[in-house]
């Protein structure tokens, strides 16, 4: 995929390695560091339940008023200012190919939704992206390599070690820069829900919910940030190369629930769903382009 390169002013850190890994974060340091047993593998869907039963959402509407027509006064793009002493976004995402292709993504994700976002009047803010090795703080608590890629709805940051993607392509086959750009926009995908309430509707659901029910909103949390991965790629499609739609197919299917537990794990206990489901969500945003389609939250999957 053919992206431009990130614009200087994303809002982008880089903790490095700060050792440790299962303290900080308040009280949740702890927790967060026993999250590498709760979730598996890449959007971390057992995970970011968790997240949302320990954070705190503000809402911006709903997935129908931001795709419905006008209203609103505006779209606002907020962004935090690197700090004094903290390198440029340039000086990060240009330290090595893995971090730049990140930002890249990122860049286009943020570019992406904000013109979505516009063009209903609704109000957009942008997240973060915080690299870290090994170990770091998130405002979820403990960053662990160990989790995988995730989004704190907290800081509204995504958090990333990019030894991610060698592990994406030799653990679980996805080869190719869209197998990376996916991670990102899935990962962006979630922000869009904490935006949007959807995040919050879950965690209503966790709260009231039996065990199975919990797991089922979240598996349709992770498909819907599946289909916004989809929706992203869709807007862009003119960036598109030969052999990217299959490439996120590949990632996708490797990443389903059943393929990663390989049957040791009964579906009510599934919480990003199954390889089928995941590219089949993925498919739909690629196909349609129109976030208004993804509302993996109406009738079956």
């Amino acid at each position: 995929m053919r992206l431009d390169d990130f614009d200087p002013n994303i809002n982008v850190g880089d903790q490095g390695n700060r050792g440790g890994g299962f303290g900080g974060g308040g009280g949740g340091g702890l927790l967060f560091g026993l999250l590498p047993l709760i979730g598996s593998r890449f959007g971390c869907g057992g995970i970011v339940v968790v997240l949302i039963l320990l954070a705190v959402f503000g809402g911006l509407g709903n997935i129908g008023s931001m795709i419905g027509g006008g209203g609103g006064s505006g779209t606002q793009v907020t962004r935090t200012a690197p700090q004094t002493g903290e390198k440029s976004a340039t000086a990060i995402c240009s330290s090595d190919p893995a971090k730049r292709a990140a930002c890249n993504a990122f860049s286009s994700a943020e570019n992406t939704w904000e013109a979505i976002f516009a063009k209903s009047g609704q109000q957009f803010k942008a997240p973060g992206l915080q690299f870290f090795s090994r170990n770091g703080q998130s405002g979820c608590g403990a960053a662990q390599s160990a989790m995988g890629p995730f989004y704190c709805p907290t800081d509204d940051n995504i958090y990333l070690d990019t030894s991610f993607f060698d592990e994406l392509a030799n653990r679980f086959g996805a080869k190719g820069d869209f197998a990376q750009y996916y991670v990102i926009a899935h990962e962006f995908g979630h922000h869009i829900q904490n935006l949007l309430s959807t995040s919050e509707q879950v965690q209503r659901i966790q709260r009231s919910a039996g065990e199975a029910e919990g797991n089922a909103a979240s598996v349709r949390l992770e498909l819907q940030a599946d289909c916004y991965a989809g929706v992203w790629a869709a807007q862009n499609r003119d960036r598109l190369d030969p052999g990217d739609v299959e490439e996120g197919m590949t990632a996708a299917s490797a990443i389903g629930d059943d393929t990663l537990t390989k049957g040791r794990v009964s579906p009510d206990n599934f919480t990003h769903g199954t390889s089928a489901q995941r590219m089949e969500w993925l498919r739909r945003g690629l196909q349609t382009g129109d976030p208004a389609q993804c509302d993996t939250f109406k009738g079956s999957l």
